[in-house]
Formats: structure tokens, sequence, C-alpha cells
């Protein structure tokens, strides 16, 4: 008869990951942020692994937690770790005859930029399949089954990272404004992430705006320029977002005076060998419009 017997079983996949996400971001709130968790789920995970191992990872305090010396210790060994199985896992689906480029954008280049270029690309290479995801922050390539991002941030300089434009801010209305228009009476809309704009462009320019805070704040960009589209006030417009609508006539610009950022239209790629062979052409149609 054979003997079957019971060998010795490690933590959950997932409370080991639990371990490394917080260890890396240095805290449970952010680790539960990236695997779209709660805080509580992540604190229970790394309960368990300590449990398993009987050795505090973490030490809790009433300003958060914070490595132990064998937490530190083990970090960096499961972080390595993760990141080769999230390459190799990447790598699995490259093998894949369907091709799917999995795209992260800020939502308000999701709605503003990627559509019509997306349209573009569909047109010349009718077999790739595409598929969106917005979120606030972007992901790590390393980490995630994503094939590229873009974003709009603080160029980084590596050479992962290509600089589509400039971010740089100008006052837009609708058509039916333009007459007439001053920035006492119009309405100011606002996003409410980039909510201070209007003050920036304002003060960078020395153009007179009484109170850059007033008016209507939207929670997504693409709220807020459909809602300038519609004749409901100015918007300081994000010009690689806008674009479209100024050639299409929908916006028209109130000033030639402009505000750079600092910032830029990004776009984030994997490294070279996590790289499908379809992207490297995707990007330059991508980059070319």
């Amino acid at each position: 008869m054979a003997v079957l017997p019971r060998r010795p079983k490690g933590p959950p996949l997932n409370a080991l990951r639990a371990f490394e996400a917080a260890a890396r971001l240095g805290g449970f709130v952010a680790a539960a942020e990236e695997l779209s968790v709660t805080p509580g789920a992540i604190s229970q995970h790394i309960k368990t692994v300590e449990a398993w191992a009987d050795l505090p990872l973490f030490r809790r305090n009433a300003q958060g937690v914070e490595l132990t010396a064998s937490g530190r210790e083990l970090a960096g060994e499961f972080t390595l770790a993760f990141d080769h199985l999230a390459a190799a896992t990447q790598n699995l689906r490259n093998l894949s005859p369907s091709v799917e480029i999995h795209i992260a954008a800020l939502p308000s280049v999701a709605q503003l930029w990627l559509p019509a270029r997306l349209g573009r690309i569909r047109s010349i290479r009718p077999g790739l399949k595409f598929s969106v995801t917005a979120m606030e922050t972007p992901p790590r390539l390393s980490r995630e089954l994503f094939d590229l991002s873009v974003f709009i941030g603080e160029p980084d300089g590596t050479t992962d990272q290509i600089v589509i434009a400039q971010d740089v801010m100008f006052p837009v209305c609708a058509p039916e404004l333009a007459e007439g228009f001053d920035y006492e009476t119009t309405p100011l809309l606002h996003d409410q992430t980039w909510h201070d704009d209007w003050r920036r462009w304002s003060e960078a320019t020395g153009t007179n705006v009484s109170d850059p805070t007033k008016g209507p704040k939207y929670s997504l960009y693409g709220l807020a320029v459909e809602e300038a589209k519609s004749g409901a006030g100015a918007l300081m417009a994000h010009e690689c977002l806008i674009e479209h609508a100024l050639k299409a006539g929908h916006l028209v610009r109130m000033s030639a005076q402009v505000c750079a950022t600092g910032r830029a239209l990004l776009m984030n790629l994997p490294h070279p060998s996590r790289r499908r062979p379809e992207l490297d052409e995707i990007v330059e149609l991508l980059r070319e419009g």
C-alpha cells in the first residue's frame, strides 16, 4: 500500500502577497489599494503569515505599522520572488496566439485621448484587440498584467518611459460664450483632481481672475470638458486632452497665454523582455495620433 505522508505547507500565496505589498509600500492601506482588497483583509493575511512563522513581521502603533528587523530582512526576497512570478506570468500570457493589448490610463486620457487613436489602429490592424482600464495612479508594470500605461505626470527620464507631449494649460469655452467673455461673470469649471488649475494659470500669466476657486466642480475631467462644450462655463484646458475638441470647433481658446505645469503626457512600457512583439508598432501608432 502506497504511503502518502502529509507534507509541510506554507502560508497561502495571497497572504504572502499581502505581506510583500505592505512591506514594499510601507503600510496596510497602500497594500490594500494595490491589491484591491480592504486594509482589514491585508491585516488578517499578515497575521496568518506571522502565526505560521511564529514571528512578528510588523509593529502596530497609533501612527501605523513598521517592519520588524525580521520583516525587513525578508521583504526584499519576497519582492524579488513576486517580480519573477509576475514576469513569468506576463511571458506566459504573451505566448498566446490571440493578441489583446491591455492599457492602463488616467480616466481623462482614457476618455479624451485614447479612443480616436485606438480607432485608427484598429483600421490599420483589425486583428488587434484592446482593453482599457481607467485608474487614478499608474500601475507597476513590473508586477501587473498591463502592456502599457498612459498618464499625466512628471517624467522620470527612464528608458521605458516616452514623453508624448508637455502638459500646458489655457482657458477654453464653447463658441457661443466667446463673445463678451470675461473672467468675472463666466462660470469657471473645475476638475476635482486638478482643482488648482485656474489659480496656477492666473498667477503664471499675470491674468486677473478675482476668485479662481469659484464655479462647479467635477469628479472627472471628461465631464468638465463635456460641460464646457455645452456652454456651462469656461474650463482650464490641458492641451493634450482637448486637441480634438479644438479642431472640431466644439471649444475655442480664450487666451494665447499658456501655463506649463511641469508635467507631461507619458507612456510607460514594461521591460523589453516582457513586451509583446506587436507593442513597438502600437506605440508608434499611438504617438503619431
